[in-house]
C-alpha cells in the first residue's frame, strides 16, 4: 500500500470536457472510466512536457492528479486553453485523499477503487475523504505491507519508472523517457505538442533516452552526476537522474539519460564528464526488475 494523498488533483468538468482534454493530453480520453485511469502527458507546442498525469472518470467529471509540485503550475495550463469551451477545471487537492495498491486483488479493496499502472504493473487507487485516510491505513496495514517513501522510490527506480522532477521535466520529450506505450496514443486527433511526437514516431529517433545503469564496481552512483564516454572519459554522453542501492538485486543501480550513440545495452561509460576518475557502469535495459 502506498500513501499518495500529497499528489495534486484537479476535477474537470462541463459539456466540452471530453474533447478539451483530448486536446491537451498526448492519450486518448476514450481510455479513461470509473474504473480504469489512463497514463498521459501535457505538452507544450514543442513537444516537451509540462505535465505527467493519471486520469480516471468522476460523476460527470474527470479527476485527474499529478506531482505536487505541479499543483500550480498545471491548474494554469490547463486553464490557458480553455477559450470558448464549456469546462470548468477545480483545484480538488484538500478532497481527497489517495492511496495505491499494487498485488492485491481488486476485491479485497474497497468499491470504487480504480485500476491504474503506476509502477508498471497493474495497481489499484483508491480516492476517499481525507477524514478516512487514516482508519483505512491503519486497517489496510494490518493486512498488507505499508511501502513508504523510501520504498516506494526505491520500487520506482527498481522498475524504470520516470518521475516529474527527476527523469521528467520541461526539458523532456515524453518518448525520450520511454512512456511512449504508456501514456501515448498515435492514433488519436489532434493535441498540442501532436506534430513533434508523431515526427519522432516517423523517424524512430531521439537524442537521448532514459536506460538504466549499474555500478560496475559497486560503488554509489549519484543522481545529477554527468555521464562520459566509457573510452577516455572526456565526452559527455548524459546524466543520471535517480539512483539507490537495491538489496533486492545487490547492486547500485541508477536511471539516467544518455545520448544517442551511447545508449545500447552493454555500453560502458563513466561518471564525471570531466576526464577525472569515475565510476565504470554498465547501460542495460529497463526494468530493472
Amino acid at each position: 500500500m502506498f500513501d499518495l494523498s500529497d499528489r495534486a488533483k484537479f476535477r474537470v468538468r462541463g459539456a466540452d470536457r471530453v474533447r478539451y482534454l483530448n486536446g491537451q493530453i498526448t492519450n486518448d480520453m476514450g481510455k479513461a472510466s470509473a474504473t480504469q485511469a489512463i497514463r498521459a502527458a501535457v505538452l507544450n507546442a514543442k513537444g516537451h512536457m509540462n505535465a505527467d498525469v493519471f486520469i480516471h472518470c468522476g460523476d460527470d467529471s474527470f479527476l485527474l492528479d499529478s506531482d505536487s509540485a505541479l499543483r500550480l503550475g498545471l491548474a494554469g495550463r490547463l486553464e490557458r486553453y480553455v477559450i470558448a469551451d464549456d469546462v470548468e477545471i477545480d483545484d480538488v487537492t484538500e478532497e481527497f485523499a489517495l492511496l495505491h495498491f499494487v498485488d492485491v486483488p481488486a476485491g479485497e479493496l474497497d468499491p470504487g477503487t480504480v485500476a491504474a499502472q503506476r509502477f508498471g504493473c497493474v495497481g489499484y487507487d483508491l480516492w476517499l475523504p481525507p477524514s478516512r485516510r487514516a482508519p483505512l491505513i491503519q486497517q489496510f496495514g494490518a493486512r498488507f505491507r505499508v511501502c513508504d517513501s523510501n520504498c516506494a522510490e526505491l520500487l520506482r527506480i527498481e522498475r524504470g519508472i520516470p518521475r516529474w522532477g527527476n527523469e521528467l521535466s520541461e526539458e523532456i520529450i515524453p518518448v525520450e523517457a520511454g512512456l511512449e506505450s504508456v501514456a501515448i496514443d498515435y492514433s488519436k486527433g489532434c493535441y498540442i505538442g501532436q506534430e513533434v511526437i508523431s515526427r519522432i514516431k516517423m523517424s524512430g529517433q531521439t537524442n537521448k533516452r532514459l536506460r538504466g545503469l549499474i555500478s560496475i564496481s559497486g560503488a554509489p552512483l549519484r543522481s545529477g552526476t554527468r555521464l562520459s564516454d566509457g573510452e577516455q572519459g572526456t565526452r559527455e554522453v548524459g546524466w543520471i537522474t535517480s539512483a539507490a542501492r537495491s538489496p533486492r538485486l545487490e547492486k547500485e543501480i541508477a536511471l539516467g539519460f544518455v545520448k544517442r550513440g551511447f545508449n545500447a545495452p552493454g555500453t560502458r561509460l563513466l561518471t564525471g564528464g570531466d576526464g577525472g576518475e569515475g565510476v565504470p557502469v554498465e547501460v542495460v535495459e529497463l526494468p530493472f526488475a
